[in-house]
Formats: structure tokens, sequence, C-alpha cells
């Protein structure tokens, strides 16, 4: 069995074992706490340019399928897990994790202490890694402090797509005549298929897209995406966002929440090891509901820089980040968490409900 390593920018070097592609790959080094749903995972785009450290024990457990993907292809640069299973058994599984990595250029490292990992990214914060086959780690963590930081890449130039498409409709479902734009960012299938599924048509644009060119097919509401990075790197965008909220219904998701935050002139921050996870306890500040939230961010809203027209709709209660936004005058809405979920639990989907509940009040006037 081959050696493989994941080297910290700290220094730090973990042997273990090498799964999926025989390569050295380097990226910022995080850790999820899912306990289901790797394929989905390695897939979120709002992963790229990072190395995902698995905190569940086992992984591989009931193989891959072709129905959990959140996008073409898979997203980390990397992925670190305690104990491989080696043979799947699920009736949807069609093959084994190792494959998967293989076929998609990924590298894996297992039989390492992630736990150890796990508690040196909570007490230092994330940082740069890489996973590498080379026989000589100490080599690799001097070629490591030479690549471009994170912070430093743009990732949604990356994962949003080049031109505009249309997502197919889903089956069974009834059309309600809502026309939704989607500013692709880095986005999930599942917020297409949620959309979808409530009878919108769905029509998706490439990050760079005109505020011209989406408000030519006249939405009914403009929905922003989730994404990796830094949300400052965006500015173009927020500017288009700006334009956008003066006129449409807007919902934004992760990342598109920050957006419509620095929009309208609040600041973004770097939390110290980011959320990621399907764990997260939110709290809903309209009807005091509490819920478990799919979360995967690496950066959160200040409160004390929002603008007045604009208040806290959710909050996590782990560290009393902010976890939505709505403003108090127009139909704009936001969310730090996945409401799409894919992994973790549906208790949020209400969402995109509430959202299309905004565009038919402001068409009814």
């Amino acid at each position: 069995m081959q050696k493989a390593y994941l080297i910290l920018e700290d220094g730090s070097i973990f042997e273990g074992n090498s799964i999926g592609f025989s390569s050295t790959k380097y990226g910022e080094v995080v850790f999820n706490t899912s306990m289901t749903g790797y394929q989905e995972i390695l897939t979120d785009p709002s992963y790229s340019g990072q190395i995902v450290v698995a905190t569940y024990p086992l992984i591989g457990n009931y193989g891959i399928n072709s129905s959990d993907s959140q996008s073409k292809q898979i997203q980390v640069k990397g992925y670190v897990i305690r104990e491989y299973c080696e043979f799947p058994s699920h009736y949807d599984s069609e093959l084994d994790l190792d494959t998967y990595l293989k076929d998609n250029d990924i590298p894996g490292i297992f039989d390492i202490d992630t736990r150890a990992v796990t508690k040196k990214l909570r007490f230092t914060g994330s940082m740069m890694g890489c996973i590498t086959n080379n026989p000589n780690p100490e080599e690799e963590l001097k070629n490591l402090l030479k690549q471009p930081h994170y912070l430093e890449v743009n990732h949604v130039l990356s994962v949003s797509s080049d031109t505009k498409y249309n997502w197919e409709q889903e089956d069974n479902c009834s059309l309600n005549d809502l026309k939704i734009a989607v500013i692709d960012c880095g986005v999930k299938f599942n917020i297409l298929k949620n959309l979808s599924m409530r009878g919108c048509k769905v029509e998706v644009f490439p990050v760079d897209a005109s505020l011209e060119k989406i408000l030519e097919i006249n939405p009914d509401g403009i929905e922003i995406s989730p994404g990796p990075g830094d949300p400052s790197m965006l500015d173009q965008l927020s500017s288009t966002v700006e334009e956008l909220i003066k006129v449409k219904p807007i919902f934004g998701i992760c990342l598109g929440n920050q957006l419509i935050a620095r929009a309208l002139g609040a600041n973004t921050f770097k939390l110290k090891f980011g959320h990621h996870g399907a764990n997260h306890p939110v709290k809903d500040l309209r009807s005091g509901k509490v819920t478990i939230s799919s979360q995967n961010h690496g950066f959160a809203i200040d409160p004390d820089t929002l603008p007045n027209d604009l208040s806290v709709s959710h909050v996590n209660l782990i560290d009393g980040t902010v976890e939505g936004i709505e403003h108090k005058n127009l139909p704009v809405m936001g969310i730090q968490f996945h409401s799409e979920a894919s992994p973790g639990p549906l208790d949020n989907t209400y969402l995109f409900d509430r959202f299309i509940e905004k565009i038919k009040e402001e068409q009814n006037g």
C-alpha cells in the first residue's frame, strides 16, 4: 500500500495511506463534521480550493451513486479520512470512493488521526496544506510554502458556469409561472431542484453576467447562490446585486447572503476555522424556531456594520454569528446556512417557500 502525507503550513506532517489519485494537491485545510453525505461534500463547489478532513471516522461505506452529486465533478482538492471502507454496501452504489477519486484526479489519505488534525485546526485556525505521495515530505513542505494562499485566489471563477442555461424542470411539478434567475457563484444542484420542485422556471447565469443580461429575461425573483472564497473578491457582483435589490425580490444563500450584505454597505470577516457540517443549530428570530442546518462557509457578516434597513433574521446558537438577514422594506432575504441541505437535515427548506411568498406578495402589491 502506497504511503501518503498530509502536510500543514505550520510544519505538521501526518503519515497515512494513499487513496484515490497519486499526486500532490494544495489547498486550505478545513474539517467537516457531517456524519453522512461525503459525495455531496466532495462535489460541493463551495469547497473549491480546499482539502476536506472528515471528522466522522468511517467513510466510503455506502459507495458512490449517480444522483447525489451537487455538481458535475469533484470540487475539493483532496480528502482526508480516518478509516476507508473498501467494499461499500448500498443498493444505489455504482462504484467505490477510491475509484471515484481516481476518475477525478483527486488524491486522498486515510489511516491518519483525523481527531488530532481537527483539534489542531480548531486551535490554530484553517491553514494551507497538501496531500502528497512524495516520499520526502520535508521537501514538499517547502513547495507548499511557495503556493498562492487560498485567500489570494478568486475561486468562484473556476466553478461558475461559462454561459447561461435553463435548468430542466423536475418531474411531477406543476408550474407556478414564476421565473427565477440564479446567479451562479458555485450553485449546488439541489438548490436548482428545490426551486424547480416548487414549479419555478429556473435560468442560471454566470457570475459575470451583466445587470442588463439578467433583467433581459424579466425574472420574478433572483437567487444568489453559494460559492467558495472571500466575498470581497466579488465586489463587481456586489455592485450588480445593489442594483437588482432595487427592482427584484432576492434570496441569497451562503456567499449570496454575504454579497447582499456587502452590496448594502456591511462588512464580512474570516472565521477562524469556518462552519462546515450538517449539525449547526440556527434560530429563526421571526418564529423563535430552532432548526439544525447544513453549513459550509469560511466568512461571516459583521453585525456591527449592518445598515439600518437590514435586520438579523437568524443567528447561530454555537457562536452567535449572523445566519440570516432581511431587508425591512424590500423583498430581500439571505441565509448563511444551506436550506437545500445536501447533505444534512431538511429542516430549512421552508425558506424556499418564504422566498416564493415574498415574490407573490410583491406581485400582488
